[in-house]
């Protein structure tokens, strides 16, 4: 971490704690606002420290810091996490018995909680507004902020009532804080929490760990596989996928495949999805395989991939779900394929949305953001950075800067296609899906263009010098330029207002061709084993096995013990002493008290 300069009392809560010497980028600015009690929006990338811009305010300011947390199936966790520290925190929510929230109620109006955590639904409640007022608040903390943005990816309704802090309670600071917000969802949480006096702290949204890849879908299943069995091996990971069934069948595949993979989606009983959801939090190497109903608030620093089987629908939350790798710093995958068929499903749902015009129009708009995110021959994280406002050099780190796509001129065969589309129309007055149309280009008699006599069109077989695989990537990329578009259930093939321009040769058309795939390259090792010698690798393996028998005793998630890069500093660095121990990153006192000996033991022994 970069040494900053910040408040005595915060920089000792955050080594006594939290076991680290120093604030990152905007930490100890944020810090020491809230703790003078300042009003403060915090937009920051998952893994950058937001929790910290809140409990370490929460534990030098006098009285309960109060989160409010969407995230009711991760309350326990993120107690537990904190108790590790030795932090007094609790949550109050509807799993809970009478008794139990009893006891939480009086600890914390006896001073006794310095975190409670709150479901916004529970401040609907009037008995729970006169529970906080019989206590003393340090601080109103509101995480995952961008719920409230009615049209976003993760609105929750409840989230709109939480203006109600400041009226009831104007002397309390807030901390609104989300992981990712473009400036319209920035704007709209300012407005609907009435933190329009609040300072605003925009971290840079870059995760420099993160390598961004996107390819086009050839048997996806197949390229996940690849992908886990060379480069992710043993890893935890999350497979985002949009349908149930989906969801299911990439599990089953996994499974069958030697691959331990779990089901996580609405439709399964939430006895399953909270088992599941408790496995992959405890168990290392599990891959999670989800619709996007899943993940947030996911503390799990270690998920070193996230892999997506279908398109998302905006950069927002392709940036948000991507995001959930590598909390903890060490080098990590975000990983899609997409293809044709995406495009056409994600413009008929659109079509078939719920809301008004304008609401379908800004659907559309994160959808063309996301095709020309995909499409781009560009470095992606210069593309998508500049989604969110922030300029940037070419990473040298993502899939267009390791193995760059060429462009090539695409007006020919565009105009191949548009053609076949108006011909059909003016002719036939028929009107086909993209296999069809790419059928009649190549001049393929199938029963279905021999019925409709499409041998006799103009443009049949003139398409023959490329292959199906490579139409099907023209018009992928024609409908991201706005060039065609789909229509109705079946995703019937039409021209749009910039077509004819193409047509006439007006307009010139620049096509991305996919590079040649790389040749299949042997298992890599684990993140956190990169540039280990084998005595450390061996160290690092036995501190592992040792967390594993702690998290299991005490029935928490492993990461709640130590983090993979804490065990790794330990491998590092072999300590020898307990005062070795606290020059380590993540150990703080009360993690050294409890486990610094068995550790020592560790490291004795390997």
């Amino acid at each position: 971490m970069t040494e900053t300069t910040t408040p005595d009392a915060a920089l000792e809560t955050l080594g006594r704690v939290f076991g680290y010497d120093s604030f990152r980028g905007d930490q100890a600015e944020i810090i020491r606002h809230v703790v003078a009690g300042g009003d403060a929006l915090v937009l920051m990338p998952t893994g950058g420290g937001k929790s910290l811009c809140y409990q370490v305010p929460s534990l030098v300011r006098e009285g309960t810091g109060v989160v409010i947390s969407p995230l009711i199936a991760l309350m326990q966790d993120q107690v537990d996490a904190l108790a590790a520290v030795g932090v007094r925190a609790e949550f109050l929510n509807s799993t809970q018995g009478p008794d139990e929230r009893r006891r939480v109620e009086a600890a914390f109006v006896a001073g006794a909680v310095d975190l409670l955590y709150l479901a916004p639904e529970r401040l609907a409640i009037e008995s729970t507004a006169q529970l906080l007022d019989r206590g003393t608040i340090a601080l109103f903390a509101i995480d995952e902020a961008h719920c409230v943005a009615q049209w976003g990816h993760d609105f929750r309704p409840d989230y709109l009532r939480l203006s109600m802090l400041h009226e009831r309670w104007p002397a309390v600071p807030r901390i609104a804080l989300t992981a990712t917000a473009t400036e319209q969802t920035h704007a709209e949480i300012a407005l609907r929490l009435q933190l329009d006096d609040a300072r605003h702290f925009v971290a840079s949204f870059d995760r420099p760990n993160i390598q961004y890849r996107i390819e086009a879908k050839n048997q996806p299943q197949r390229q996940l596989l690849e992908l886990l069995r060379t480069e992710h091996v043993g890893d935890a990971g999350i497979v985002y996928c949009l349908s149930r069934a989906s969801v299911e069948k990439t599990a089953e595949f996994l499974n069958s495949s030697g691959i331990p993979a779990l089901p996580y989606h609405a439709g399964l009983p939430a006895e399953v999805r909270a088992a599941n959801q408790s496995r992959f939090l405890r168990e290392d190497g599990i891959v999670m395989v989800a619709t996007i109903a899943f993940g947030m608030g996911i503390d799990k620093p270690d998920v070193r991939f996230v892999a997506h089987l279908d398109l998302p629908k905006s950069v927002e939350g392709y940036y948000q779900e991507t995001g959930r790798a590598g909390r903890d710093g060490l080098p990590s995958t975000a990983w899609l394929a997409y293809g044709l068929q995406d495009v056409v499903q994600q413009r008929r749902m659109i079509e078939q949305s719920e809301g008004d015009l304008a609401h379908r129009r800004r659907m559309s708009a994160h959808l063309d953001a996301m095709l020309a995110l995909c499409e781009t021959v560009e470095c992606r994280r210069v593309q998508l950075l500049a989604y969110f406002g922030q300029s940037s050099q070419p990473c040298g780190n993502c899939d267009t800067c390791l193995n760059p796509p060429q462009a090539w001129d695409g007006t020919v065969p565009a105009q191949k296609l548009l053609s076949t589309i108006v011909r059909l129309k003016r002719e036939r007055n028929q009107t086909f899906g993209a296999g069809q149309v790419v059928d009649i280009l190549r001049g393929k008699e199938t029963p279905r263009t021999l019925q409709h006599g499409h041998e006799q069109l103009a443009t049949w077989g003139i398409g023959e010098d490329l292959s199906d695989q490579q139409w099907r990537g023209v018009v992928r990329q024609l409908l991201a330029q706005g060039l065609l578009a789909t229509q109705g259930e079946y995703g019937i093939l039409a021209l749009t207002d910039a077509s004819a321009a193409v047509l006439s040769g007006e307009r010139a058309v620049s096509l991305r061709t996919e590079p040649e795939r790389v040749a299949r390259r042997a298992p890599k090792r684990q993140a956190a084993l990169a540039d280990l010698e084998p005595a450390q690798v061996e160290l690092f393996e036995a501190l592992r096995v040792w967390r594993a028998e702690q998290a299991k005793e005490q029935g928490v998630p492993a990461y709640i013990v130590f983090g993979d890069a804490t065990l790794r500093a330990v491998a590092l660095a072999k300590p020898a002493t307990m005062d070795e121990l606290d020059a380590l990153p993540g150990i703080g006192a009360k993690k050294r008290d409890a486990y610094g000996q068995a550790l020592l033991e560790v490291v004795a022994a390997a």
